[in-house]
């Protein structure tokens, strides 16, 4: 194989040494395909992957893993069934609401492929953790919809010389690669050669705050598995070097290399990273200048409540403006707010607005649905000259759990 080139990779695994009746009844679609045959079969079933959340790329994932025949399937998931996720995490059902997500995607495997054996990590992810559960494992399958996790991920993966499939979505976008820097002969590049830093806290919207098509997961977390039955049974050309970018829009497929960076932190000629960090201090949250903003200027969703009822009474004054966007305010709302998306603050439209809704010089009371948009909106607006200017932590979500349960979540 010359460098650079990433055909025909030998199998991560040795094959077990049979399959039982059953197995080849209930494999043999596979079985008759000559690339995977008896022998890619036996692979998969002495395979350890481990699956990073049981949401929206992890539920397809793990059920096509399962049905596969991976012999032994890991779950990190530490977070419990919401109503919203049932709009895209298929491993979940109705009845599982509240239930732990690992626990409650165990139960749906088990009907899935009862012959495969489930290992629960019902943990959440750290720098404390995440070797310890890497270790033993194959491959690692990342549906993580988080930087920093991203991050961790990647950096352990790297110490541990484990390859792993990444993906990747937002509203009708996906993405998915392939990320083995230790793959010997070749120079097979990182997630932090593709993304060196992580992009200013605020400027990319989760799924939680931008959306997500339901469908989208399903298309990039059966990429992943495809990427990962090829790389566990040695056959095909594994995305190992490449990105794959599906737009659902417009139905197309794209597939861009991607090279190993030589000025990697991690896996460059000079690596700085030669261990875990803290990754949310380097994902950061929020900015520097919205956590300042925010220092002293954060209200209570209980604050509030109290101030909104003086401001009825008459005995107080104020603008209570909500910051996201216009189809997540139709789905909720704290009673009396006006809606000014946090961009016409960072651009500076929203000051004309403004300028109207507090011609008395009333205070400004910003907020979103969880506090970071409405912290970077603080910042701006303090700059701006509205020195006393606050915003409510925890948002909408606090407001509706505290509160008003009788408003839906999103």
């Amino acid at each position: 194989m010359r460098r650079g080139e990433f055909v025909s990779l030998p199998p991560l695994v040795e094959p077990a040494d049979e399959l039982t009746i059953d197995e080849v009844r209930r494999y043999s679609r596979h079985l008759i395909i000559p690339d995977v045959g008896m022998t890619g079969q036996k692979r998969l079933k002495n395979a350890k992957v481990l699956v990073i959340g049981a949401g929206g790329l992890g539920s397809p994932a793990l059920l096509y893993l399962a049905a596969a025949g991976v012999g032994t399937l890991g779950i990190a998931e530490f977070d419990e069934v919401d109503e919203s996720n049932l709009q895209r995490q298929v491993i979940h059902g109705q009845s599982d609401i509240g239930k732990s997500k690992a626990i409650s995607a165990q139960e749906s495997l088990a009907e899935t492929n009862p012959l495969v054996n489930v290992v629960v990590h019902n943990e959440r992810l750290d720098n404390d953790n995440v070797l310890q559960v890497f270790e033993g494992y194959d491959l690692i399958v990342d549906g993580t919809d988080n930087f920093a996790t991203r991050y961790m991920v990647n950096d352990a993966a790297y110490f541990l010389k484990i390859p792993y499939v990444w993906g990747s979505i937002y509203r009708f976008d996906g993405q998915a690669s392939v990320f083995w820097p230790t793959l010997e002969g070749a120079e097979a590049p990182c997630y932090r050669c593709l993304y060196p830093e992580p992009p200013p806290p605020g400027m990319v919207p989760s799924c939680a705050e931008g959306g997500v098509l339901g469908v989208l997961c399903a298309s990039i977390g059966s990429i992943q598995v495809n990427e990962a039955i090829k790389l566990l049974t040695g056959i095909g050309d594994p995305i190992v070097g490449k990105l794959v970018i599906y737009d659902a829009l417009e139905m197309e497929y794209r597939k861009l290399k991607v090279r190993k960076d030589p000025s990697c932190a991690l896996c460059g000629e000079n690596p700085t990273v030669t261990g875990l960090i803290d990754y949310d201090a380097f994902c950061g949250a929020i900015s520097d200048e919205a956590a300042d903003a925010a220092a002293g200027s954060t209200i209570s969703v209980t604050q509030l409540e109290q101030m909104l009822k003086e401001r009825e009474n008459g005995e107080r004054d104020f603008v209570l403006v909500d910051v996201r966007e216009q189809n997540e305010y139709e789905i909720n709302r704290i009673p009396g707010s006006v809606l000014i998306p946090k961009g016409d603050f960072l651009n500076g439209s929203a000051f004309d607005e403004l300028s109207r809704l507090t011609s008395n010089n009333q205070q400004l009371v910003l907020h979103c649905k969880s506090g970071v948009r409405s912290a970077e909106a603080l910042a701006v607006a303090k700059g701006a000259g509205y020195a006393d200017a606050v915003h409510v932590g925890g948002g909408v979500v606090a407001w509706v759990n505290q509160i008003d349960p009788s408003q839906p979540s999103y």
